[in-house]
């Protein structure tokens, strides 16, 4: 007799591009506490089901899934642990944005604040109502500038280490085109950057965000390479967050002074800081972006298929 089969309750969404599947039901029991705590358990004893919600058959290597669990702050509507095809990330900004979209398309929230709990720390949120949220970010700062690594086939290559919520090398002057026609370029040399970065002493390092003139009205496009080897089609929430912090910390964006950053395809996020300690540069960042639901799904997990927990 076969198995029953697991049925997973999943709302996809994307915000600027960027897909978010939002699991709402079916997910593993992690046991409560802190969501890092929860990330934990799901890291060391559920990870197939990670595989099995955002890696072929049934994803892709651009998905980023959202796994609703209970927070452990009672002030917080929901908890969230956001992961990829090759693993967990400490907060997702486009992630949360599409979370936020998902939660009003469920009718869970109302037009107004939320806060939210993550492995890396509360985001407090709001929701316009419609497609437009906006969140404040984890708190952001600089750890390295200027960071000079040699890329076989680029040369030596300058950039920041920077932290948003995920660790990024932020880089300005690379001499490649950010267009879309270019990225199998831009991803190449954004992975042959990220192992320069990664053997030179700064292994935490998992984002790398190129930056050229804007295309769109924003005042700067990017491109954003992740952990997994895709790129984010939206302007990257986290990486954003890292980008306010060399500005500031650079002393070339006033608190308070709206960045609008470009992606790869032209989509953009509205984002602007304020100082949490400026002594220590560490900054909490504010942006705003659009998410829309694209589908409602149920996920079927039979452990009789081989590809059941995904293809790895």
């Amino acid at each position: 007799m076969n198995a029953p089969l697991q049925r997973v309750q999943v709302i996809d969404s994307h915000t600027g591009g960027e897909p978010t599947r939002t699991v709402i039901s079916g997910g593993p029991d992690l046991g409560g506490g802190t969501v890092a705590e929860q990330l934990v358990v799901f890291r060391e004893t559920q990870d197939a089901f990670r595989r099995a919600v955002v890696n072929e058959p049934r994803g892709n290597d651009v998905i980023v899934g959202a796994l609703l669990v209970p927070p452990s702050d009672p002030t917080c509507t929901a908890g969230m642990i956001f992961f990829n095809n090759v693993g967990y990330l400490g907060m997702c900004g486009h992630g949360t944005l599409g979370v936020i979209i998902t939660l009003g398309h469920l009718g869970r929230i109302q037009p107004g604040p939320l806060s939210l709990e993550t492995p890396a720390g509360m985001v407090q949120a709001h929701w316009e109502g419609g497609h437009r949220a906006s969140l404040t970010n984890v708190p952001a700062y600089l750890k390295a500038q200027d960071v000079t690594v040699e890329v076989p086939g680029l040369g030596e290559v300058t950039g920041d280490v920077a932290w948003g919520g995920n660790w990024f090398f932020l880089v300005t002057r690379h001499g490649e085109e950010l267009s879309r026609a270019n990225i199998p370029r831009l991803l190449e040399v954004s992975g042959n950057i990220r192992q320069a970065v990664n053997a030179q002493g700064h292994p935490e390092v998992d984002h790398v965000e190129l930056f050229g003139p804007p295309q769109s009205g924003g005042n700067s496009r990017n491109f954003v390479l992740c952990p997994g080897g895709a790129y984010d089609r939206s302007p990257c929430g986290t990486g954003t967050s890292a980008k306010l912090a060399s500005l500031a910390t650079r002393g070339l964006l006033e608190p308070g002074t709206p960045w609008v950053q470009e992606s790869i395809i032209g989509s953009t996020f509205t984002a602007s800081y304020t100082w949490l300690d400026r002594e220590a540069g560490t900054l909490l960042p504010r942006l705003s972006g659009t998410a829309h639901v694209c589908a409602e799904a149920t996920l079927l997990l039979d452990t009789a298929d081989p590809f059941c927990w995904g293809i790895i």
